[in-house]
């Protein structure tokens, strides 16, 4: 269900967010054009498939590639088409402090539940401090830090994590800096209880980031179910069925994370289990080769799954 209660503060909305958040892509017809159909199967299917919530316009939504107006359609379908039964989250990146606010204050308006932000290029700590406690001071709605150096070319460190969870309003990082166990550990001892955790990566480290205190994951893996199964025997105490699911799959999402064309590897998945009218992508980006698509399928095929098949996997 939604989690927006009238009265609720962003922290207690923060302090109830666990699961698994799917970054979901933006889909695309075969000439570039939005798909806002195929927005609506792809809500359909991560619902059914038990995702806690959606993510969207992140780096897998191709956020860098759509225009304002775009943006604005993205958000108001995702939000229309999830229609309460889970939150919306809406990725934030900008230049600056102005631009942040502005797509913040837009993803508020539009119903997001929450944004996660990326940080700002070549700022020092403490312009980094500033720029995440203005941006959570502009909007009701939680800010959630993105920490993705590899694709931000920025990297924050643990010590400024905390301090944004104690001082700055910020209580929650998606956090996708290897290695992620050391990090999320020494994030959750300087926090001293300000700051919650969500997991990314494609979910390769899925296991370990549980294990280190993580309350999640936000990432894109194209069979959700399956981190949904991981995350549920974990909270349920069975770390040994969690370890077991997880190592079962683990070559489909070591696979399916592969940089720059993991997400090409994404929408053809959705595509081809019928989530989604089409695997475009906007330029620039990698597409996949005949080859590297039987790779993925003979992977799928390897774990015990099809792509043929429509509909939620039942994982057990």
């Amino acid at each position: 269900m939604n989690s927006t209660v009238i009265g609720t503060s962003s922290s207690d909305l923060l302090a109830k967010a666990r699961g698994v958040f799917t970054i979901c892509p933006t889909p695309f017809a075969d000439d570039g054009s939005l798909d806002l159909t195929s927005i609506a199967s792809l809500v359909a299917f991560q619902i059914e498939a038990g995702v806690t919530g959606l993510a969207i316009l992140g780096f897998l939504g191709e956020a860098h590639k759509l225009s304002q107006a775009e943006r604005t359609q993205v958000i108001t379908a995702f939000v229309k088409q999830a229609g309460g039964r889970v939150p919306v989250w809406v990725g934030v990146r900008a230049l600056g402090i102005a631009g942040a606010i502005e797509q913040a204050r837009e993803a508020e308006a539009l119903g997001a539940e929450a944004v996660f932000a990326a940080p700002m290029d070549k700022a020092s700590d403490a312009q980094q401090f500033d720029y995440y406690q203005q941006l959570a001071r502009a909007v009701r709605i939680p800010v959630v830090i993105h920490d993705f150096p590899d694709s931000f070319g920025t990297e924050i460190s643990a010590e400024l994590v905390a301090r944004l969870g104690r001082e700055g309003g910020v209580g929650m990082i998606k956090m996708e800096e290897p290695p992620v166990g050391q990090k999320i550990s020494k994030i959750l001892n300087l926090a001293d209880g300000s700051m919650r955790v969500f997991g990314g990566l494609g979910g390769v480290y899925f296991l370990e980031e549980l294990q280190r205190g993580a309350v999640g994951t936000m990432t894109g893996f194209a069979f959700p179910e399956i981190l949904v199964r991981i995350h549920a025997q974990f909270a349920a105490g069975d770390l040994a069925g969690a370890a077991a699911t997880f190592d079962r799959y683990c070559p489909l999402i070591r696979y399916e994370f592969q940089p720059k064309i993991g997400l090409a590897l994404r929408k053809y998945t959705y595509q081809k289990r019928g989530v989604i009218a089409s695997a475009e992508i906007r330029s620039p980006g990698m597409r996949i080769d005949a080859r590297t698509a039987r790779e993925l399928e003979a992977t799928v095929a390897r774990v015990g799954l099809s792509l043929e098949h429509r509909g939620v996997f039942a994982i057990v």
